[in-house]
């Protein structure tokens, strides 16, 4: 083999493993932040307003605790107080740091707790299949960057077969053998039914995605099998392994904006306030009743980008190769 192919390869290798690096981080940061602002939410007390942040397996609370040194900071508790805690001595506490631990506002709460007024469903019903499922298509992203790698076929297939037997495994031992299917679908009708009370609706929505789940786990493991067959027969089909992840960004967005539709579309009649259905702002800012809303991209979509923009000249200079035959 010249030089120029090995320099190729090494190339290829750099630019697919510094993506797979930024994937994998991206699936542990939030891709996306929304924030609401109101009078009713000071920013002395809601420095963030009431933000979210969006992963990929889900939506986690964005409020910080109060900034030291503020008035409200020392006169309020911040801290969930439970039946284990005592009343509050403002004699015997004054020294006593009760807000020692405290985590914040629980944002996600907070905002479920806005939404319902106006008939928005819980957050957490949004997504309840690609949300679940998402961490073993990590893992099959992870396991096809890695066989893209590899400039021999046989060895490519081989990574791909041993790869994706793993992951499938995990996937049907964590979803049927722990119940873990079983156990998201149980909280996503409990969410369903946090704030509106419709058992026979709750039931047959909780069936719906159930099955979808499972028809998710079917796809899954037929796509496995494609992709192993597909590179194993077709050299072509070997650029489909970095395209997929270089799509995230894409498919995070369309996935994003078309939840934000349906909660919008899908307002709950028995919601305190009646708006007409509408479009949550999908990036920058909007306006709702005396609500503001921020909603932009945070920086695990940073990262997504970033894998985007090292595996298409990956790909191009790996099709570059595919077509001189210097790569099988």
């Amino acid at each position: 083999m010249s030089a120029a192919p090995n320099k190729q390869n090494l190339i290829v290798t750099g630019l697919t493993l510094f993506a797979l690096v930024m994937v994998i981080a991206a699936y542990f940061s939030p891709i996306w932040w929304v924030s609401l602002t109101a009078p009713n939410y000071p920013k002395d007390a809601f420095p963030d307003g009431i933000r979210i942040h969006f992963h990929f397996d889900g939506v986690y609370n964005g409020c910080s605790p109060l900034a030291a040194g503020s008035r409200l900071k020392n006169e309020i508790i911040e801290k969930d107080l439970g039946h284990e805690d005592e009343r509050y001595n403002p004699i015997t506490d004054a020294k006593k740091d009760v807000n020692k631990g405290a985590q914040g506002l629980d944002c996600v709460h907070e905002m479920n707790t806005i939404n319902h007024y106006v008939g928005m469903y819980p957050i957490a019903t949004g997504g309840p299949v690609e949300r679940h499922l998402a961490k073993f298509f990590f893992g099959m992203f992870a396991v096809m960057l890695i066989a893209f790698m590899l400039p021999k076929r046989k060895a490519r297939v081989a990574v791909l077969a041993a790869g994706f037997t793993a992951v499938s495994a995990w996937m049907l031992v964590d979803q049927y053998m722990l119940g873990r299917l079983a156990e998201h679908m149980a909280n996503y009708q409990h969410e369903l039914g946090a704030y509106f009370k419709e058992p026979a609706v709750i039931a047959e929505r909780t069936a719906f995605w159930t099955g979808i789940a499972h028809g998710g786990v079917i796809a899954t493991l037929l796509l496995c099998v494609v992709l192993v067959v597909g590179v194993a027969k077709l050299r072509v089909f070997t650029l489909v392994l970095p395209l997929v992840p270089a799509l995230l960004p894409i498919f995070f967005v369309g996935f994003y904006a078309a939840w934000l539709w349906h909660f919008g579309h899908h307002l709950h009649p028995m919601g305190a306030f009646t708006l007409k259905p509408f479009m949550p702002t999908v990036f920058g800012e909007g306006k709702v009743a005396q609500f503001s809303t921020f909603s932009y991209p945070y920086y695990g979509y940073a990262m997504l980008v970033a894998a985007s923009l090292a595996l298409l000249p990956a790909l191009l200079i790996r099709r570059k190769q595919m077509q001189e035959g210097s790569v099988e």
